[in-house]
C-alpha cells in the first residue's frame, strides 16, 4: 500500500498511484476503440450510402452512447475524479481520467458514423421507401429518410439528457447519483440488445453491405478486453457494470461470423462463376477453332470440285474442235470432187 502523498485530498490520494495493468488496459482501450471504426467511417465514405446497417443499431447504438456518456460526466465519483486534475500532474491526470476518455471517444466516433449516415448521399440504385417511423422495422435496404428519422430522434435525446444533466450538477448535485445510475442502466440495456437487430437485419440481406468486418474484427474481442478493465476497476460486486460487455462481445462474435461465412460464400460463388466463364469461353474458342478450319476444308473441296469441272468441260470442248475440224476437212473433200465431175 502507497503512502498517502502531502498535498492531496483523501479521494485523490489513489490517483496519483495508478495501477499499471489498469492503465494499460484503459490506454489500450482509448486507442482500439479509435482504430476500430476508422475502417467503419471508411467504408461508409467510399460506398456512399449506409446500406447495410439496421436504423434499430444505429438508433440503439447512438442512444446508448448517449447516456454513457451523461453517465460519466454526471456521476459524483467521476466528477470527483475531475477535480483531481487541480491537485495531480498532467501524466495522473490523464491517467485517472482514462475510463471518462473511453466512454469520450466511443460516443465522438458514433457521433462521426451518425454524421456520415445522415449526410452521405445514396447510391442511385437505393429505391426510396417508406417515409414513416415504421420503416425503421423493414429490412429493406436502408432508404433515405431513415438516417433522418434515426438521427432526429438521437439529437432530440441528446438535447433532453443534456438539459437535465446540467440542470442537476448544478442546480440539484444531490441528485446526480440517482440521474447517474438511471443513465447507466440505460445504456447497459441499450448496449447488450443493440446488436440484436443488427444480427437479424444482416441475416435477411444475406450480406454485410456497409457494415465493416475489420471494425467488428477489432470490436468484437475489444469487449472482452473492455470487461476485464472494468473487472479490474470494480471487482465481482460491479459485475453489473463488465457484465454487459461481455454479451455485447459475444453478439458482436455471433455477427462477426455471419460476415465471415457470407464472404467466404460470396468468395466460392465469384470462383464458381469465373469458371463457368472460363469453360465458356474455352468452349466458344473451340467451336469458332472448328469453324474456322470447316470453312478451310470446305474451299479446298469445292477448288477441286471448280477443277475438275473446269477438266471435264476443257476435254469436251477438245473433242468439239477436234469433230468440227473432221466435218470440215470432210466438207472441201466432197466439194472438190464434185466440180471435178462437173468439168
Amino acid at each position: 500500500m502507497h503512502a498517502p502523498q502531502p498535498g492531496l485530498s483523501e479521494h485523490c490520494q489513489p490517483l496519483a498511484e495508478p495501477g499499471v495493468l489498469t492503465t494499460g488496459l484503459a490506454a489500450l482501450l482509448v486507442v482500439g476503440i479509435l482504430v476500430s471504426y476508422l475502417p467503419q467511417h471508411a467504408k461508409i465514405i467510399k460506398r456512399r450510402t449506409s446500406e447495410g446497417l439496421s436504423p434499430w443499431w444505429v438508433l440503439l447504438g447512438g442512444l446508448s452512447s448517449i447516456a454513457a456518456i451523461g453517465n460519466i460526466l454526471t456521476i459524483p465519483t467521476s466528477r470527483a475524479d475531475m477535480a483531481c486534475c487541480n491537485e495531480l500532474s498532467e501524466g495522473q491526470c490523464f491517467a485517472a481520467l482514462l475510463g471518462v476518455l473511453q466512454i469520450g471517444v466511443q460516443w465522438t466516433c458514433f457521433i462521426i458514423m451518425l454524421f456520415l449516415i445522415f449526410f452521405q448521399q445514396a447510391s442511385p440504385e437505393v429505391e426510396d421507401l417508406s417515409s414513416s417511423t415504421a420503416s425503421l422495422t423493414r429490412s429493406d435496404p436502408v432508404n433515405r429518410r431513415d438516417p433522418v428519422i434515426v438521427g432526429s430522434l438521437i439529437f432530440v435525446s441528446l438535447f433532453i439528457v443534456a438539459v437535465v444533466s446540467i440542470i442537476l450538477v448544478f442546480k440539484y448535485p444531490d441528485h446526480t447519483q440517482f440521474w447517474a445510475d438511471v443513465l447507466g442502466t440505460i445504456a447497459g440495456v441499450l448496449a447488450a440488445i443493440q446488436y440484436v437487430p443488427q444480427i437479424y437485419y444482416t441475416h435477411v440481406l444475406k450480406d454485410l453491405k456497409s457494415l465493416s468486418i475489420m471494425t467488428l474484427g477489432i470490436q468484437a474481442p475489444g469487449a472482452f478486453v473492455f470487461a476485464l478493465s472494468l473487472g479490474l476497476r470494480v471487482g465481482w460486486q460491479g459485475w453489473s457494470t463488465w457484465l454487459v460487455y461481455i454479451v455485447t462481445g459475444v453478439l458482436q462474435f455471433i455477427l462477426l461470423g455471419m460476415g465471415i461465412s457470407f464472404y467466404w460464400r460470396r468468395r466460392q460463388e465469384k470462383k464458381r462463376a469465373a469458371a463457368a466463364d472460363a469453360e465458356r469461353r474455352r468452349a466458344e474458342a473451340e467451336e469458332d477453332f472448328g469453324a474456322v478450319i470447316g470453312g478451310h476444308v470446305n474451299r479446298r473441296v469445292s477448288s477441286a470440285n471448280v477443277r475438275q469441272v473446269d477438266g471435264v468441260d476443257e476435254a469436251a470442248e477438245a473433242e468439239a474442235d477436234e469433230r468440227t475440224a473432221l466435218l470440215h476437212n470432210k466438207a472441201q473433200v466432197r466439194l472438190r470432187y464434185e466440180n471435178h465431175n462437173a468439168n
